[in-house]
């Protein structure tokens, strides 16, 4: 059991940024990764479709014997991470985006937080209501965010493009006077410097990728999972083959990746 793989599953590349922050802690797990860049972005999805792709990559992962399933998706983790719990809880150990930064952040004492991500994790007020049941003290702002996803899946980072529209974004007045930002989406960590120089790195820019990688960490240790076989064999498959998911998975681990199309939807 200790040496089975631990799942995760992102819209894309995103997820990435939390695979990597658990190799960094836990370098001896085993990872599998699963990037449904097909119906690509969930954002844009309705709940009941955000459902149905979790569920469906959910028993890809459970196939390949995850002994954990990270959910590396906010869209996902907001409109389906509960159904999950009911499907698969008898199956395997399930952890979110959400729930780990909330924790986190009811810790520190911020009068106002930002959050940014996706239409369906922002309108889904899952940010707002779990921040004010955990700090009700805090003023929560949330602003959607819909062009950051495909502009970081198409490549557009570090530039003139992506530095425009990051600027349009950020200079709403809503945000006037947070000191934190919640990065609501795991691709955003691949623009998370482009953003806190926006703020002249004057407020704590959330990375749920660090947050969550701890928490698995202390999921493992405290089920007696922690992998000490040193047998480790990644595995990443994506639903849609992109030429950026094989950049970011390269830049992220270094070289040669293991990368295999999976066509669950045909």
């Amino acid at each position: 059991m200790r040496d089975r793989p631990i799942g995760i599953f992102d819209s894309g590349v995103g997820g990435l940024t939390v695979a990597h922050a658990i190799k960094q802690i836990l370098p001896g797990e085993t990872l599998v990764y699963f990037g449904d860049a097909a119906p690509l972005p969930y954002g844009d999805k309705s709940a009941e479709s955000i459902r149905y792709y979790s569920r469906k990559i959910t028993e890809f992962l459970l196939d390949h014997k995850s002994k954990v399933v990270l959910v590396a998706c906010n869209s996902a983790s907001a409109s389906a991470f509960d159904s999950l719990k009911q499907d698969f809880h008898d199956r395997t150990i399930l952890i979110d985006v959400i729930d780990p930064v909330v924790n986190y952040l009811s810790t520190r004492n911020f009068r106002k937080i930002g959050v940014i991500g996706t239409k369906r994790t922002i309108s889904s007020g899952t940010y707002d209501q779990k921040l004010h049941e955990k700090s009700p003290e805090t003023t929560v702002v949330s602003m959607a965010t819909p062009l950051l996803v495909p502009m970081i899946e198409e490549g557009f980072i570090f530039d003139d493009i992506s530095n425009a529209i990051i600027r349009t974004y950020l200079s709403n007045e809503m945000l006037g006077g947070i000191e934190a930002l919640i990065l609501g989406c795991t691709h955003y960590p691949i623009i998370r410097n482009q953003i806190s120089k926006f703020f002249n790195f004057n407020i704590e820019v959330i990375d749920s990728a660090r947050i969550v990688s701890s928490i698995l960490r202390e999921t493992l240790e405290k089920n007696n999972l922690l992998n000490d076989t040193g047998r480790i064999h990644d595995q990443f498959f994506v639903s849609d083959y992109t030429s950026f998911f094989e950049k970011i998975a390269r830049m992220f681990f270094e070289g040669e990746i293991n990368l295999k199309k999976a066509d669950i939807w045909s």
